[in-house]
């Protein structure tokens, strides 16, 4: 998966940012859950660009309420 910009989040409606926040949560999750059971290795680099979009959506979400 790749980062995203917020160029492209700014392209998504309401709906779309919600289901899609919704995957990189589970995502994020599951990536967390192998990382503490020790059997996360080439996927260790996902975790902080991951956030990042997550943190991205949320804030596009939080301007759109607030228009």
């Amino acid at each position: 998966m790749t980062r995203m910009k917020m160029k492209t989040i700014r392209e998504f409606n309401e709906t779309d940012l919600k289901d899609r926040l919704e995957q990189l949560r589970s995502e994020l999750t599951k990536l967390r859950i192998e990382s503490s059971k020790g059997t996360l290795r080439k996927e260790s680099g996902k975790l902080k660009p991951l956030r990042r979009d997550i943190a991205r959506m949320l804030t596009r979400l939080n301007e759109m309420k607030k228009q």
